[in-house]
């Protein structure tokens, strides 16, 4: 039995899975310019569509990491390799606001049907809260663990 056509085409169901999808999914050119930016971006970052399109990506990244960014992101765009094709990478972002979020993402460059080098796809998680937990357990460790190193000194 053949499965009936479905009565979508396969071009709007990609463009509502991107749309619906609660995880930010950008899309930024060779030049790092931001061509998509679906409502999950916006949920993160702050920006409405309109505000981060036509924007480059310094738009979410702090000021001190912008030049080691730039530096990874021309090369990827020039030589079409990346380490990170397969890794899930942990930054910190920037919302509108100003406030430094945690991030885990991972990317995916895309290429014209001749090969060549569009830009690359990154699919976000703000994960700032995660990270928060894991920053002030590690800090109670290290004061514990402090506390049992000035106790034994005490007992010998």
């Amino acid at each position: 039995m053949v499965p009936e056509k479905p009565p979508y085409t396969y071009e709007w169901l990609c463009r509502m899975i991107v749309e619906a999808c609660p995880e930010a999914i950008i899309f930024a050119d060779r030049q790092g310019v931001i061509r998509l930016w679906n409502l999950g971006a916006e949920a993160i970052f702050g920006y409405q569509a309109p505000e981060a399109l036509g924007q480059n990506l310094d738009l979410i990244i702090p000021a001190k990491l912008r030049a080691r960014h730039w530096e990874g992101y021309l090369k990827v765009m020039a030589t079409g390799l990346t380490k990170y094709g397969q890794q899930l990478l942990a930054v910190p972002g920037l919302r509108k606001d100003g406030t430094r979020i945690s991030l885990e993402f991972t990317i995916a460059l895309i290429r014209a049907e001749e090969g060549e080098i569009l830009g690359a796809a990154a699919i976000i998680r703000e994960v700032t809260a995660r990270w928060e937990k894991e920053k002030a357990r590690k800090q109670r460790l290290a004061a514990l663990e402090a506390q049992v190193a000035k106790l034994l000194r005490l007992i010998r």
